[in-house]
């Protein structure tokens, strides 16, 4: 290479060995050779170099053979495309390829390590169709011939790179079974397509990628390895003989797009090449599928603090047994043995006061453990000390507290013992007494100076404590020593908080009277009435409301009470909350109101009740969604029809054009489809994509729903985006069962009047379908 690091071939730079650092790292094997990561000196800039021979090269490598090797990268390197890799030049010694580095690895890697989204499978399986698309348009077409999901690589922000494209002339020539076997050996074999197993003269022609689509389609869909366990032998004879991996392997809890995907797959796998669709028409598609499955949803159920036993505080494993620190003893073995080591040192060492076990269990601690009031004061007549610790920082008052021992509590007290000594998590004895209830020892503690708001690790009070367990009578105590009930936790959780998520009415009367900020919020927002409202403790929240609590306080992703009761599907609270002032048309962060919220989860009585309140039937959510869209699409068809009966607009488009009427179809709700042609939907209203409902229909292979837009006057000359009609688009995708039915219907749409009269027809449909 040149002094300045520009020695070219052509547009193609020619790197040595020595223009990068000394450490080639490998990270992966290619289609011809290993893959190393390097670092160029100068340009400081991370390269991936694919080669084709070991590092230290091969001096007698055949001239032809780097001729080759120039010729192919100098097409790859022209190929400028945001979803191919990006060719830099070529590598000298050793001899290889320099392409750019893809952080993030190949999909081979990803799939078996992490679970991935619908939408991230969608994007990547239209991105993989627009990179080959983009290889296939190219004059003459650029044959991968390989493509699998450990040739498509993935960038920083995980995009797709198509990599190891136009190598065939590079590979050695090869025999047919030859080719075969090698397949076999790189774990291949799964992608070829049955001609090219069944020997076909024209078995490497453009159909022969889209067959490899549609395995990498089901790797994506799935996250398995096709024909796992397999042997060469059978994966043959499986392919061959037009076995396919099952569509079984399919999660179930597959969202509706992901039917035509699957459709879309099959079409790709096809025993018969010319069967298969092209990727001029596969990119179309799979957009489509893309745009659906990205629609935002209504965010899930947000309890608030995740689950119960994120609010539940326990002071369980703190007795003697639970502190021996993994110890798997039983308490009763435990204790039994503590009492013979005390027994056996009281009798061989003359009460020896200085004895411990390993964990710093003093005989005090034990004699506290057993309840035994005259050892414990025998003790401390013997200088025993009161405020012994644990290893875990249990003094003696703690143990007799959590053993509810008051007598003992008392002598302890008097002698010296440290209130307000905490263990290793920073709770005191009076926490404990809170724990568990003990308003007596509690009276006692405060009596003795404990304080009242002391706080433990993660901040929560002894009043915290109390509400959690519904313990009106220690919150009582507490509240005659002026505890603060506006106290925050980590989480930014209150006393009310607590009381209101086990819905202790009582405490959050008593919380209320005593000066509780009915307001507060924790960390994500939330007041005591979303939490209230979404545990559905009625009795909590008429209160919370009588004593001035804020109906449309919001909490991070801006759901208000309403929305959370909407969301419940809970009529009862939803009516009392707005009777309060609850504002009907809030949105949330992703412009869901409640009627949105109601409306996907097909909550009828509330969008009843929402509707008779003034509620907006028409009101745009998340990327122009009106409720109508989201019933037609997620719900059941009584959702839209009662939405119908309550006059919302079926022609509404959203932000890319889809109507009511467009999502009907495309998921394939006959009755949803009928009904809302009945209410006067637009018919050949366009989508973005050009598309009509017809258009769609037709890409769906649904003959019921074709029949019945084409009996509610349907037009079939309108063009997509492509200029495709819908008989167009159906010749297109080799759909021959809809060509018949559209060629024979063409003569009757054309004849039809614009605005004719349908309903009788759509009441006679289904005679007319069978």
């Amino acid at each position: 290479m040149t002094e300045e690091g520009k020695d070219q071939f052509g547009s193609l730079t020619l790197f040595n060995k020595d223009d990068f650092d000394n450490e080639w790292t490998p990270v992966a094997l290619g289609g011809f050779g290993q893959v190393y990561k390097v670092r160029h000196k100068k340009w400081w800039t991370v390269y991936a170099v694919k080669c084709s021979t070991p590092i230290l090269g091969d001096p007698g490598l055949a001239s032809t053979t780097y001729n080759s090797l120039i010729e192919e990268a100098s097409k790859m390197e022209k190929i400028k495309f945001r979803y191919v890799v990006q060719i830099y030049g070529i590598c000298r010694n050793p001899v290889g390829i320099v392409m750019e580095f893809m952080e993030n690895g190949s999909l081979e890697k990803l799939l078996p390590s992490h679970s991935l989204s619908w939408h991230l499978k969608f994007r990547f399986i239209h991105e993989i169709a627009l990179g080959m698309n983009f290889l296939h348009m190219m004059n003459p077409p650029l044959l991968h011939l390989d493509l699998k999901p450990g040739n498509i690589l993935l960038d920083e922000h995980l995009h797709v790179k198509i990599s190891d494209f136009g190598l065939s002339k590079w590979k050695e020539h090869s025999t047919h079974k030859e080719y075969i076997e090698k397949s076999a050996i790189k774990g291949t074999l799964s992608y070829i397509p049955p001609e090219m197993l069944l020997q076909s003269i024209n078995a490497t022609g453009i159909k022969y990628d889209v067959y490899s689509y549609a395995i990498v389609i089901w790797e994506l869909l799935t996250q398995k390895k096709p024909y796992a366990g397999a042997n060469m032998m059978a994966v043959i004879i499986k392919v061959a003989s037009g076995q396919r991996p099952p569509i079984e392997d399919i999660s179930e809890d597959r969202p509706v797009e992901c039917h035509q995907m699957i459709d879309l797959m099959q079409r790709c796998w096809n025993q018969h090449p010319n069967k298969r669709p092209s990727f001029a028409d596969i990119v179309v598609e799979s957009h489509m599928l893309l745009c659906l499955i990205q629609i935002p949803l209504p965010e899930p159920e947000e309890s608030s603090g995740n689950a119960e036993e994120d609010h539940l505080k326990s002071s369980s494993g703190i007795y003697l047994e639970g502190a021996n620190n993994g110890s798997q003893q039983s308490s009763t073995e435990t204790e039994s043995s503590e009492e013979d080591s005390l027994m056996t040192f009281v009798l061989e060492n003359n009460e020896d006061m200085s004895w411990v076990d390993e964990n710093n269990f003093t005989l005090l601690h034990v004699a506290v453990n057993q309840g035994n009031l005259e050892k414990v004061n025998r003790f401390i007549s013997l200088d025993a000390n009161v405020n012994s610790r644990t290893v875990t920082g249990f003094t003696p008052l703690i143990l007799a507290v959590q053993k509810r021992l008051p007598d003992i509590c008392s002598s302890l007290i008097e002698n010296g013992a440290d209130v307000n000594i905490t263990d290793e998590d920073s709770w005191s004895p009076l926490h404990f007494a809170a724990q568990l209830g003990d308003d007596r020892i509690a009276r006692l503690l405060l009596d003795h100076s404990a304080a009242v708001d002391a706080q433990e690790r993660d901040g929560w009070t002894p009043l915290h404590l109390a509400s959690q367990n519904g313990f009106e009578n220690v919150a009582r105590v507490l509240f005659t020593r002026h505890c603060d009930p506006n106290i925050q936790e980590i989480d930014g959780k209150t006393a009310l908080h607590l009381a209101s998520y086990f819905g202790h009415s009582k405490l959050v009367k008593l919380l209320s009277n005593q000066g509780a900020d009915l307001n507060r919020m924790q960390n994500n927002h939330r007041t005591a009435l979303h939490i209230a409202t979404e545990r559905g403790y009625f009795t909590v929240l008429k209160h919370l409301i009588q004593k001035g609590a804020n109906v449309n306080c919001c909490d991070k992703s801006n759901y208000s009470p309403l929305h959370i009761a909407a969301l419940k599907g809970n009529s009862l609270t939803c009516r009392h909350l707005i009777r309060h002032g609850a504002q009907i048309d809030m949105k949330n962060n992703q412009e869901w109101t409640p009627l949105h919220l109601a409306t996907f989860k097909g909550h009828i009585g509330v969008i009843k009740l929402l509707k008779e309140n003034d509620a907006d039937l028409n009101v745009k959510g998340g990327m122009g969604w009106t409720p109508l869209h989201l019933a037609v699409r997620y719900s059941e068809d009584s959702v839209v029809s009662i939405l119908l009966d309550l006059e919302a607009n079926p022609s509404i488009a959203e932000m890319s054009g889809w109507t009511p009427l467009h999502l009907a179809v495309q998921r394939g709700a006959f009755c949803s489809v009928i009904n809302l042609i009945e209410n006067k939907a637009d018919i050949n209203v366009k989508n973005k994509f050009g598309w009509t409902p017809l258009h769609l229909a037709v890409l769906n292979t649904n003959a019921a729903i074709i029949k019945t837009l084409l009996l509610a006057n349907a037009k079939l000359n309108i063009e997509d985006v492509n200029g495709c009609t819908p008989l167009q688009l159906a010749v297109r995708n080799r759909k021959h069962v809809i060509v018949a039915l559209l060629e024979g219907k063409e003569a009757v749409s054309s004849s039809s009047e614009e605005g004719s009269d349908y309903s009788g027809s759509l009441l006679n449909l289904q005679e007319q379908l069978q």
